[in-house]
């Protein structure tokens, strides 16, 4: 029997259909959605293999909230487009990292701003207090600080282009490829000890 804090298992058939077995019922994606946002941790298996899918469900809920015409897409085409561009590139193996550490200092920025309002509002509605027109500035204000770190977040993966002919680029290759790993995990490491500088905050 699983522990309490052991994330839900969820078993995928081969018709596509997906089996909580916490509830002994059969769920949707939107349901693992509702989960996510919950904060309810799980793993997809395959039912028949056993293999981990869970990356693969996870994307695919992606998917389909990024195709639902009657939402709002939160991916750019952009951001798009420059993650894909890092497939088979040498920074690859950062990415991960980096782009799990901007979520986290993401999230905590967020939270931050809740606090501030319920201490600011206390438990006044939400529709009252953006009739009140106060908040707004404060959502304002941590729409540009959200934007302004990503923005530079991403200034970190833009490699500029390198002067030269083929030769000379052919032969610094191997250091500046080391130069440019060296300089990321050091950059990645700099949010890491904002990140923690943060939560003690």
């Amino acid at each position: 029997m699983a522990a309490r804090d052991d994330p839900v298992v969820i078993k995928k058939y081969a018709n596509r259909r997906l089996y909580n077995t916490g509830t002994s019922t059969y769920v949707t994606l939107e349901d693992l959605a509702q989960m996510v946002r919950r904060d309810e941790d799980f793993v997809v298996q395959d039912a028949k293999s056993g293999e981990d899918i869970t990356h693969s469900v996870l994307t695919q809920i992606i998917f389909e909230l990024e195709s639902d015409k009657n939402g709002q897409n939160m991916l750019p085409s952009s951001f798009l487009r420059q993650l894909i561009a890092f497939y088979g590139d040498q920074m690859q193996m950062v990415v991960p990292t980096f782009l799990e550490q901007s979520m986290q200092a993401f999230a905590k920025e967020q939270e931050r701003m809740r606090e501030q309002m319920r201490d600011a509002f206390g438990n006044t509605p939400m529709g009252d207090m953006m009739q009140m027109g106060a908040p707004m500035k404060m959502i304002e204000e941590q729409t540009r600080r959200n934007m302004e770190m990503f923005q530079n977040a991403m200034r970190m993966f833009q490699v500029p282009a390198a002067g030269g002919n083929g030769a000379r680029e052919e032969a610094q290759g191997g250091t500046e490829r080391k130069d440019d790993l060296d300089e990321m995990r050091e950059q990645i490491a700099a949010m890491q000890r904002k990140i923690d500088s943060m939560s003690k905050d």
